[in-house]
């Protein structure tokens, strides 16, 4: 996801982050490099060298630091963010699963009544067009169990 525009809020205390999805807040708490009274924000800029995924800002000092948009996205809860993050680890998991599985990839792929094309895309983490439910397919077929558990979210 591409930034439109960043800016300081300092009454805020966060910065404002625009997308074309929306606006994000991510405040200077969660930064590793925090400005300070005497250390203050002197400039904030999307960054086109990391293809305007990202912002770099500075401090007075002088001292720099780069945040991703996925920081601003995982802070914010974002639920494609979230949902593309979910996806990533359950691939990740089967992945591991089909290297520890006796089945060999043709019997998965009569089990899943697919082609062999299509298993390799449920099996490509940087995929994220197939559905959740293909992925959790593929896990039951290697008699995997599957939990979710919801808790509360940590207070930020």
């Amino acid at each position: 996801m591409k930034i439109r525009k960043v800016t300081a809020n300092n009454h805020k205390k966060a910065f404002e982050v625009r997308t074309y999805k929306g606006r994000y807040d991510f405040p200077y708490a969660s930064l590793d490099l925090k400005p300070a009274r005497d250390n203050k924000i002197s400039d904030v800029g999307v960054d086109p060298e990391l293809g305007n995924e990202a912002f770099t800002y500075a401090l007075e000092s002088g001292e720099e630091d780069t945040i991703h948009i996925d920081r601003v996205l995982e802070y914010n809860r974002d639920p494609a963010y979230m949902r593309d993050l979910l996806l990533y680890k359950l691939t990740l998991e089967a992945q591991r699963q089909v290297e520890r599985s006796p089945l060999s990839k043709r019997e998965l792929i009569r089990r899943l009544n697919t082609s062999p094309a299509q298993l390799y895309r449920i099996l490509d983490e940087e995929n994220y067009r197939k559905s959740i439910d293909q992925v959790l397919g593929l896990l039951a077929v290697l008699d995997c169990r599957v939990e979710f558990s919801v808790e509360p979210a940590r207070i930020r």
